[in-house]
């Protein structure tokens, strides 16, 4: 907003004469008597509301950031589920969970990102994970 001079505000008027109850000030307004068929007006469409599907499409759609940060918290799960994975094996309780894990964490579908190093540490983690997925359902079946 824009101040254009620096007069004062002009007075406002002193307090007015009362006025009548019963007056004509705020009244609620009464429901018409009951209306027939053809007075029952027809109801529009809404126009200019968004599907519930085109705000989710728009909630998906990631730039080139975003599927690089989403890649790459993708490859830390899985490289975190491995390491669960070898401590267990190490250890010698390796869980039938931890295999779960693995399978849903290899089984995530990945964006695609930008970045052809990252596409390759990302294509060599999750090869990985693979392999060692098939060597452990190997092991259980020939147990």
């Amino acid at each position: 907003m824009k101040v254009s001079g620096t007069s004062s505000v002009g007075s406002t008027g002193g307090a007015g004469k009362p006025r009548a109850a019963g007056g004509e000030g705020f009244q609620i307004a009464q429901p018409p008597a009951a209306a027939g068929p053809a007075q029952v007006a027809r109801a529009g469409g809404v126009g200019g509301v968004m599907s519930v599907d085109a705000i989710l499409a728009l909630q998906e759609v990631a730039g080139p950031l975003e599927r690089r940060r989403r890649a790459v918290g993708r490859a830390g799960k899985i490289l975190d589920v491995l390491e669960d994975v070898k401590i267990g094996l190490l250890s010698g309780e390796l869980s039938a969970d931890d295999l779960d894990r693995l399978r849903r964490a290899v089984r995530d579908e990945r964006l695609g990102t930008d970045d052809e190093h990252l596409e390759g540490v990302l294509n060599e983690i999750e090869t990985r994970a693979a392999v060692e997925l098939a060597k452990l359902e190997c092991a259980n079946r020939a147990a």
